[in-house]
């Protein structure tokens, strides 16, 4: 497990499954993500027999936060798209659960991704995309030392507008100077 101060990230388990969906199928949680369509729970479990099959260090990881009953899942994280040559690798999250919105957790968790794909992973550059209209997610990862490098005008249609794609990123040199 990687473990913070507030949060902890473990792997995905099926029994984790029937939350995903129930998530993913509310349409404030699915806003921020590249799905646009609800999800069933056999489609979900395919996805979760392909995840197996994918290497380990780009299979999701839950996110869980303690309460007085233990540990609570929250969302999930990961980093996809790993190029081991150029040592870098596209991060994505999600907090479905949206009593734990706007309580710091998401950016603990980015803070926690980008040390571990600089310190354990050996990444050069991690990078992220996410829609402009998500204020939440942006501050966040900000605060974990993302940078905006460009923007995709207009790339996706959602809720009968266009919206821009921002691709933000952050370099192993730029978050070892922020650590110090």
């Amino acid at each position: 497990m990687i473990c913070g101060e507030r949060v902890r990230l473990r792997h995905t388990e099926k029994e984790d499954l029937p939350l995903f969906v129930e998530w993913l199928n509310d349409p404030d949680v699915r806003r921020g993500l590249m799905l646009h369509l609800p999800l069933s729970i056999a489609e979900e479990q395919q996805w979760f027999e392909n995840m197996l099959a994918s290497p380990q260090d780009e299979r999701p990881l839950v996110i869980e936060t303690q309460n007085d009953d233990g540990w609570r899942m929250i969302g999930n994280c990961s980093f996809n798209n790993l190029d081991w040559r150029n040592r870098n690798a596209e991060l994505g999250i999600f907090i479905g659960d949206k009593s734990s919105w706007d309580r710091g957790y998401g950016t603990e968790v980015m803070r926690l991704l980008v040390k571990h794909g600089f310190t354990t992973l050996n990444l050069h550059l991690i990078y992220l995309r996410v829609y402009e209209n998500n204020h939440r997610a942006i501050r966040a990862y900000e605060k974990a030392g993302f940078v905006e490098e460009g923007r995709l005008r207009q790339m996706i249609y959602q809720d009968g507008q266009y919206l821009d794609v921002i691709w933000m990123s952050v370099l192993r040199t730029e978050w070892q100077e922020n650590e110090k």
